[in-house]
C-alpha cells in the first residue's frame, strides 16, 4: 500500500508510534473532537459549558494565525486557575492544525474522526445487544451487512480533484493551494 498523506486519528500513542515507523513521512491530524472533549474533562464540570465555546472556535477558524490567537486566548483566560486544561490543548498542537495544509474542502473532513466512527457506532449498537454469536461467520456476516448498509449514506468527499492535487504533493496554506506567485509572497 502506498503511504497516505495525512492521517486522522485520536491520540493514541501506539498507533502514532506504529505510523510513524511504517510511513515516517506521513501528515499527521489529531480528531479535534477527542481533543476538545479531553481539554474539558480537565475543567470542573460548572466551567466546561463556558470554556465549550471558545475552544469549539479554535478548529473552525479560517487561517492558522486566526486559530493561533483563539488558543492564546484560551490559554490566557484559563492557564492560571487550569493549567491542565491548557497543557492539554497544546500537547500535540501542530497535529491539531495539519489539516490547515489540505485544500479548505477538505478540513471538514479532516479535523475530525468521526467519518469512520459514526459506521462502527451502529455495528457496535447491535454487537453489544447480540452480546454472543455462536458462529463467528454469523457476527462477520452481520458486521459487514450493516456496514453496507451505512455506506450508502456516507458523505462523498467534497472536491475530489484536489485530493488527488494534495496526494501528488501540491502545497496548500490555509487551504489555498500556493503557486508560485503566492509562495513568493508569503515568504
Amino acid at each position: 500500500m502506498e503511504a497516505p498523506k495525512l492521517l486522522a486519528a485520536d491520540g493514541i500513542a501506539g498507533l502514532w508510534a506504529a505510523v510513524e515507523e511504517i510511513w515516517p513521512t506521513i501528515g499527521e491530524q489529531r480528531c479535534w473532537n477527542h481533543k476538545i472533549v479531553n481539554v474539558l474533562d480537565q475543567l470542573p464540570r460548572k466551567l466546561q459549558a463556558v470554556a465549550r465555546e471558545p475552544l469549539c472556535a479554535i478548529p473552525y477558524a479560517t487561517t492558522r494565525r486566526e486559530a493561533e490567537r483563539w488558543r492564546d486566548a484560551f490559554a490566557k483566560a484559563w492557564r492560571r486557575t487550569h493549567p491542565n486544561a491548557v497543557a492539554v490543548l497544546e500537547k500535540d498542537w501542530e497535529r491539531l492544525i495539519a489539516f490547515f495544509e489540505s485544500p479548505k474542502e477538505h478540513w471538514k473532513h479532516l479535523r475530525t474522526t468521526n467519518i469512520v466512527e459514526s459506521p462502527f457506532a451502529a455495528v457496535r449498537l447491535r454487537t453489544d445487544a447480540a452480546k454472543r454469536f455462536k458462529k463467528t461467520a454469523n457476527a462477520t456476516s452481520m458486521i459487514w451487512r450493516l456496514l453496507l448498509v451505512a455506506e450508502k449514506r456516507f458523505r462523498k468527499i467534497d472536491a475530489p480533484h484536489l485530493a488527488a492535487a494534495a496526494h501528488r504533493g501540491e502545497k496548500f496554506a490555509d487551504g489555498v493551494k500556493l503557486t508560485r506567485s503566492n509562495q513568493r509572497a508569503a515568504a
